[in-house]
């Protein structure tokens, strides 16, 4: 089964988290892409750690399956010559240097268009290609907002345990380079995309932002809970915490019969989910107390049965358990590496590309000779 991005070329000049994430979707989605790596130590993640897998580390080995590697030092001659070489072969481009860095080298998306028109360039960067400011996750999170809503309700702000300014910009920058690439199809004209991160943090505030724009609210800490819509969020049961999710009346009726608790419906704080966001403190502990009746697994169970979604906070490691993870040698010749999955299945196909990742350079000659380099 051809995969649907199979024969597209992708020259990859980006490291850490973002850039990378975005090519390994692409590789998983059947692109031949190609790991640009500076000979001395290569991507910055190759030395992120503890902890590492016979040697390497567990964070390069997440978001680099299904690529390529080539060394070349970009500000050497020859290393410049061969990049420019492959770009003129490529089908994207991609990097998430700091803004004006890849134009200072001589292969900016001015230089790389005008010797290949058809090209589709990707920049990921902070705060915009404009902008010569570097970009972390941890900073664009808190100038984001995000952090402002998670949390404990009386607690300091607290940034999401993943890192998400960099994880929604690969996935926006996948998005961007699809489209491109879809125009292109029908055009035959290539792209200059710009992903700024920042961007990619305010998006997600979707109705915090709709709230206080449109409404004149203004979006607080609410802990495990959601401003709109209760009750929507984490409850203590006996022996650990689950969520609860209780979109609407009718879910409300069927939660509090499976509670044991019926009349709850008919009272006239809980009857709407408007006049329920207005009692909360009244509902609240006395969802509480039946909770504290029973297990976490024994009041999923209780609701499910019922049509109430509901479920565990897993950890980590009970995520993972539940998840079918994709497998490919190890690197170092011994061993397994796992990883999670492609989150999209198309027509049953692999989700995960086949090549494992890559050693640093060790794709060189075989990636010139396969794009006809020389």
């Amino acid at each position: 089964m051809n995969a649907p991005l199979s024969g597209l070329r992708v020259l990859d000049f980006s490291r850490v988290l973002a850039g990378p994430f975005a090519s390994m979707t692409l590789a998983d989605l059947g692109a031949d892409v190609v790991k640009v790596e500076h000979p001395d130590g290569g991507d910055d993640t190759r030395g992120f750690g503890p902890p590492y897998s016979d040697g390497i580390s567990t964070y390069f080995l997440s978001v680099n399956r299904g690529k390529r590697s080539i060394a070349l030092d970009l500000k050497d001659p020859a290393g410049k010559a061969r990049a420019l070489a492959l770009a003129d072969r490529a089908d994207v481009v991609l990097e998430n240097f700091r803004p004006g860095v890849m134009t200072r080298l001589g292969l900016g998306p001015e230089v790389l268009r005008e010797r290949n028109p058809g090209l589709v360039y990707c920049s990921i960067s902070g705060f915009g290609r404009d902008v010569p400011r570097a970009g972390y996750d941890l900073v664009l999170q808190g100038m984001g907002g995000i952090p402002s809503l998670t949390g404990s309700v009386d607690g300091d702000p607290a940034k999401c345990g993943a890192s998400i300014a960099d994880l929604v910009s690969g996935q926006n920058a996948v998005q961007g380079i699809l489209a491109a690439l879809l125009r292109r199809a029908r055009t035959g004209a290539g792209a200059l995309i710009d992903v700024p991160m920042i961007d990619g943090q305010v998006a997600l505030l979707t109705y915090h932002a709709s709230g206080l724009l449109n409404g004149g609210a203004t979006p607080r800490r609410l802990g495990n809970h959601h401003p709109s819509i209760h009750p929507y969020g984490a409850y203590r049961a006996k022996d650990a915490c689950l969520n609860i999710a209780v979109g609407n009346d009718t879910l409300f009726l069927r939660f509090s019969e499976a509670m044991g608790q019926p009349e709850w419906a008919d009272d006239p704080r809980f009857a709407s989910n408007a006049s329920r966001v207005a009692h909360r403190a009244d509902l609240d502990p006395l969802i509480g107390a039946v909770l504290e009746t029973d297990t976490v697994m024994g009041w999923c169970a209780r609701l499910s049965a019922a049509g109430v979604p509901a479920g565990p906070i897993n950890s980590v490691a009970e995520a993972v358990a539940h998840v079918e993870m994709v497998e490919h040698p190890h690197p170092s010749g011994e061993g397994i590496v796992r990883t999670a999955p492609l989150p999209v299945r198309i027509d049953g196909a692999p989700r995960a590309a086949a090549l494992r990742p890559p050693n640093l350079g060790e794709h060189t000659d075989e990636v010139l000779a396969d794009w006809g380099v020389d």
